[in-house]
């Protein structure tokens, strides 16, 4: 497989798998660009009911942007905003993935790695991994709206702890900062993924996009219900997912939401 990133499918789980091991993962502007295309694509097709973000092996998630085309496409402010304007996009496309996202994260997860991974609903680690943000060791400014998605994990004087020292930290001390969910050895991180991916799906995909959105709104400031999320609460009552629902409990089974093809 040459493509630098690429989907896998497992029935309704997506896997958008970095492969470029040989630069630790590290993303090009072309991969930011490719990213953003397959999570349109991905966001698209509606059997697609759950997200899974990783390396290709275990070298690593991802080391970050590529710095050696920094000199190229993001000198000065102009390039700057433009490289920037695609890299976030993607970013933010990723955090605004309607239905639940897993970051696996093996070995390392840096800079815009750590952005990707921080862009996921869970993230899982396998023990010893290293991750952190490291602008402060080449002058750039943290962009605002991957430090309050750090900020919101972890809090203000973590945040700040961070990014001031550009330190890595281990997979522990991030589960014990709320940046980490779930630490895993090597060896299981992909069972430990599948499995907790495979919990999920046995749920409603309709009340969990649902959550989803509705978290999502807290998030940003949202105080009261906007109109688009209240038609979309009280149409969940006319979905096949809550008839399911219903019925499975009068029937004392459990519900089956996903129906094999």
């Amino acid at each position: 497989m040459t493509d630098k990133l690429y989907v896998e499918r497992d029935g309704a789980i997506a896997s958008i798998i970095i492969n470029r091991p040989e630069k630790k993962n590290c993303f090009s502007l072309a991969m930011f660009q490719r990213l953003e295309d397959l999570l349109d694509e991905l966001q698209r097709d509606d059997s697609v009911k759950l997200l899974i973000v990783r390396g290709v092996d275990e070298t690593a998630f991802s080391a970050g942007a590529d710095i050696t085309e920094f000199l190229e496409v993001r000198l000065h402010a102009e390039k700057a905003k433009a490289y920037n304007d695609f890299a976030l996009g993607a970013i933010e496309k990723l955090y605004r993935f309607p239905r639940p996202t897993i970051a696996m994260i093996q070995t390392l997860a840096i800079g815009g790695g750590l952005e990707l991974a921080n862009a996921c609903d869970f993230r899982f680690a396998t023990s010893g991994s290293k991750v952190g943000i490291t602008s402060a060791n080449i002058g750039i400014v943290y962009n605002l709206s991957s430090t309050k998605r750090l900020y919101n994990l972890i809090g203000p004087s973590k945040t700040k702890e961070m990014l001031y020292t550009a330190k890595l930290i281990s997979a522990e001390e991030g589960q014990k900062i709320g940046l980490i969910d779930y630490v895993c050895e090597p060896e299981e991180i992909e069972n430990e993924v599948d499995a907790f991916a495979r919990r999920i799906l046995t749920k409603s995909p309709v009340a969990n996009s649902g959550i989803k959105q509705v978290i999502q709104a807290i998030i940003d400031g949202e105080n009261t219900e906007t109109e688009a999320l209240s038609n979309m609460i009280l149409e969940s009552y006319s979905s096949d997912d809550y008839l399911e629902g219903i019925q499975a409990f009068m029937e004392k089974r459990k519900p089956i939401f996903l129906k094999e093809e």
